[in-house]
């Protein structure tokens, strides 16, 4: 391409949006070059661990969520793309093929809280984090809301609580993860609980509420003639984010808080046990796309 030809391109896109191109083509003449630190905010991204205590893994264990963090934005991001486009099954296939590699990400990451960092110092510090709980990450409830219909997010003691018809905000008193920090029988709240509810709970009832029907399992329930391929990817994608990470974390949570058979709480003061594991939640993204068997043994690997 011609450097006549991309001034041309350049002179018809401002041209086109009503635009003078020469205030443009003048401005780039003026911008300095950009560069790798610049770009990717190196020196703000390495400011961003505040640790609260003296120990060195401290800081190893903040960085390790914020990659999370990052890896979750990285699956929305994808996720979004799928919800509002049209469908395309070969995109669909892309994505899906990319959420996986995100999950597998977050799963063989674990590997860094479980063994790369000290016992005795984590349980040191990790008191100073109190209230603070990976239970209070929002992108992970946005992908939930986003993959699939709310209804699927309300374990078996919460259907026999649930009305009819119920409204979005009713599904949300029930949803499963409020378990973790909510006595039902006396009505009491975990701060962690109550933080998390006051900072996220009107986004999250905004969110359901604008892709009511078009969740990714919405989108595979209206249309039938999806390929096997395509289903073995979101069976993959459903195992691997509410299976095999579950699996992984409350592996990791045993090291160490029960391997000393010292039964230590979370952070968050939950019952990290049940709360964590997915034969107890009985999550699903897809659950049309399981046979009874394989919903029967979910969680048991």
């Amino acid at each position: 391409m011609s450097i006549e030809s991309i001034v041309k391109d350049i002179e018809d896109k401002y041209t086109d949006l009503g635009e003078k191109p020469e205030t443009y083509l003048k401005g780039l003449l003026n911008a300095k070059p950009i560069n790798y630190w610049d770009y990717l905010e190196i020196d703000t991204l390495l400011t961003l661990q505040k640790p609260r205590t003296d120990f060195k893994d401290e800081e190893i264990f903040i960085m390790y969520h914020q990659v999370t963090e990052l890896t979750l934005k990285m699956m929305i991001h994808e996720i979004k793309q799928l919800i509002y486009d049209p469908f395309n099954e070969t995109v669909w296939i892309d994505k899906i093929n990319r959420l996986n590699r995100y999950t597998n990400m977050l799963i063989t990451s674990f590997e860094i809280m479980k063994s790369g960092m000290n016992y005795e110092d984590y349980n040191t510090f990790r008191s100073t984090l109190t209230p603070a709980s990976g239970f209070q990450s929002a992108q992970f409830r946005l992908i939930e809301l986003y993959c699939t219909r709310i209804g699927n997010l309300i374990n078996e003691n919460g259907k026999k609580r649930i009305g009819e018809n119920p409204s979005t905000e009713e599904y949300f008193e029930h949803i499963y993860w409020k378990d973790a920090g909510l006595n039902r029988a006396t009505g009491k709240k975990t701060l962690t609980l109550c933080q998390f509810e006051e900072r996220y709970m009107h986004r999250f009832i905004a969110l359901t509420n604008k892709v009511k029907g078009k969740t990714l399992e919405d989108i595979i329930l209206k249309n039938a003639t999806y390929s096997d391929a395509l289903r073995d990817k979101l069976k993959e994608f459903d195992h691997l984010y509410n299976v095999a990470w579950p699996l992984v974390h409350i592996q990791t949570a045993q090291h160490y808080l029960d391997s000393k058979s010292e039964n230590k709480a979370a952070t968050g003061g939950s019952e990290w046990k049940k709360y964590l594991n997915p034969e107890s939640q009985q999550r699903k993204f897809f659950p049309t796309l399981w046979t009874k068997e394989e919903i029967t043994n979910w969680g048991k690997e």
